[in-house]
């Protein structure tokens, strides 16, 4: 019935999240509101360690992709489940620092990274930067002369597998903005150049291909491509690659007409190339890092509304407007994203109409989705858009000046607030 499996129905008929009533949560933390529920996050996280117990003798790091969603209570949990993350920015990385993490267990990626975010990563020691271009590699490099220092990284390489996914989320071809393509030559030439830096330790290669992917077929290719490289580098420069970081990307459910694997299955799909590889050719097997983010918060997550105005247009559609919108759910004017939506208030009841439901901001293109099937709504309800627990509050903005949702963990039939909504002097409080 659900998208996600945290999801059910209780006796009043309203929809509970990790056993917890969301119209209660509505009605205790105000809306729009965000809910994460903790035990699915950390059954996730779990899921992806085991693969790589399972399938690779354990010799590999599982890094949580902190862009889908970065507040100081989930690096907590991060730490307490042993996970590794990736960052992108120094405010993910002095959150991650703020929260406790032990930042020797992060990888620090971004293709335009300030002289300042080095700095910084040099400073909290950080694991593994990925180094993206030329002047990124010769800047640290230099940095790390000045301290005396030899430091850890890791190359972004274009392996040019196609992802099968939307243009705007493919990484991993020639035409991307990050990385060193493999085509050209330009990566074979970035290794080169990365051994002869006196200050710097090459550790290994990084790709990413992508992002809500539903197979495995371009997760193996890619792993069959980097091995290739990884041999070449061995025989032509006398380099042994230790790690092997593959990015993330694995797809979930937003709606039932997606069918996305088992999260396991991509481990065990990439393993069975690396190991086959290393058992028929002269290469060390590498250590390897994934870097899930979506996949282990975005079902865990769901974003409650208060619907307002409903305006319907016969022969055309039903707009049902609610109290947020594209400030706190920008994916469906990025990229038509689809979701899954039920009113929260009448969940034990059938699915009867389409509508439109829109968002409160001066935007035409304000929508949470289109045609979408939900109870009959009125004034009042309270609708639930489910899956939203990735890329909604790490991309909310205050377009209209609007507040920012609070986000509300559940764990074990209880609720805590871990992030605060916003209020209005909160808008105005950087103002001169």
């Amino acid at each position: 019935m659900f998208v996600s499996d945290n999801l059910c129905v209780n006796a009043n008929g309203n929809l509970t999240i990790g056993g917890v009533d969301t119209v209660d949560l509505a009605k205790k933390y105000g809306t729009p509101l965000y809910v994460m529920d903790e035990d699915m996050i950390r059954r996730e996280c779990s899921v992806f360690q085991n693969s790589i117990d399972k399938y690779y003798d354990g010799h590999g790091l599982v890094c949580y992709a902190s862009k889908a969603f970065s507040c100081k209570e989930i690096y907590r949990i991060m730490q307490s489940e042993n996970m590794g993350i990736d960052v992108v920015s120094a405010g993910e990385l002095y959150t991650a620092v703020q929260a406790g993490f032990d930042v020797s267990k992060a990888c620090f990626h971004g293709n335009n990274k300030t002289l300042e975010e080095l700095k910084m990563a040099l400073d909290y020691h950080v694991g593994r930067i990925v180094v993206d271009n030329i002047y990124e590699m010769e800047t640290l490099n230099r940095l790390a002369g000045e301290r005396n220092e030899i430091i850890s990284v890791l190359l972004r390489i274009k392996p040019g597998v196609d992802a099968h996914t939307h243009n705007f989320i493919r990484t991993g071809q020639i035409d991307s903005k990050f990385g060193f393509a493999l085509e050209t030559g330009e990566a074979f030439e970035a290794v080169k150049k990365a051994l002869s830096c006196p200050n710097m330790e090459l550790k290994g290669l990084h790709c990413h291909i992508g992002s809500q992917i539903l197979d495995t077929q371009g997760f193996t290719a890619a792993a069959e491509v980097m091995m290739e490289f990884i041999e070449m580098l061995k025989i032509k420069l006398g380099y042994e690659t230790l790690d092997l970081n593959l990015g993330g990307g694995y797809g979930i459910r937003y709606t039932q007409e997606d069918d996305p694997l088992p999260y396991d299955a991509y481990m065990k799909a990439i393993a069975e190339v690396i190991n086959g590889f290393c058992e028929t050719h002269d290469v060390r097997r590498p250590f390897i890092l994934i870097e899930p983010g979506r996949s282990i918060v975005a079902p865990a997550g769901i974003t409650l509304y208060t619907v307002g105005g409903i305006k319907e247009i016969p022969n055309i559609r039903t707009y049902v407007s609610v109290d947020g919108g594209m400030c706190d759910n920008p994916r469906y004017i990025l990229y038509q994203s689809a979701y899954d939506a039920l009113i929260a208030n009448k969940a034990d009841q059938p699915k009867t109409e389409k509508v439109t439901i829109a968002g409160k901001c001066c935007e035409s293109g304000d929508l949470i989705g289109e045609n979408m099937p939900i109870q009959h709504c009125e004034v009042g309800d309270i609708i639930a858009v489910c899956a939203t627990g990735a890329y909604n509050y790490s991309m909310a903005s205050n377009y209209n000046r609007l507040q920012k949702p609070a986000v509300v963990f559940v764990k074990d039939g209880k609720d805590r607030i871990v992030v605060k909504r916003e209020t209005l002097d909160d808008i105005v409080r950087y103002d001169i």
